[in-house]
């Protein structure tokens, strides 16, 4: 064996090669919530960062009517930060697992491909739309499979 095939023979570590870091997409939905449980099971087996998503919506001037939507969505931001911890909180030990809370600005689809790029994913995962629509037109799972840049896992 060459000094240069010995060196390559040793970069591989057993139990090193999952992800580091798993980005889930939480919005609130039942489907979000499990996909972040099942994201967490699968950051703790792999030692992986668990980075936990929301994607703030941005909406046109005119759209909101008044309403103060930044207000609400940071409202929304907080609840899920608070349902996280209090699930981390009542599986603590049993659940170890590394996480942070991230939010994003935007639609769903580019606010979790921002996301991704800016924490270095190694794999996403999201809950399987709610939205009947969504067969037809595409859910942001089918547009980040297709997108073809991380292993993408869709919980129902």
């Amino acid at each position: 064996m060459t000094e240069q095939q010995h060196s390559h023979s040793h970069r591989f570590e057993r139990g090193t090669d999952g992800p580091k870091v798993i980005v889930v997409g939480v919005d609130g939905s039942d489907s979000s919530l499990r996909a972040a449980a099942y994201a967490g099971g699968l950051a703790r087996r792999q030692r992986a960062l668990l980075a936990v998503v929301y994607v703030q919506p941005v909406m046109a001037a005119g759209a909101a009517l008044g309403a103060p939507v930044v207000d609400t969505t940071d409202e929304i931001a907080e609840d899920l930060v608070a349902q996280i911890r209090a699930a981390a909180e009542r599986a603590k030990g049993i659940f170890d697992v590394r996480w942070e809370f991230h939010t994003f600005r935007g639609d769903p689809y580019n606010g979790l491909v921002t996301a991704a790029d800016q924490l270095k994913a190694d794999a996403v995962v999201v809950g399987a739309s709610e939205q009947a629509g969504h067969r037809i037109v595409g859910s942001v799972a089918v547009r980040l499979v297709k997108a073809g840049r991380w292993p993408v896992t869709v919980v129902p």
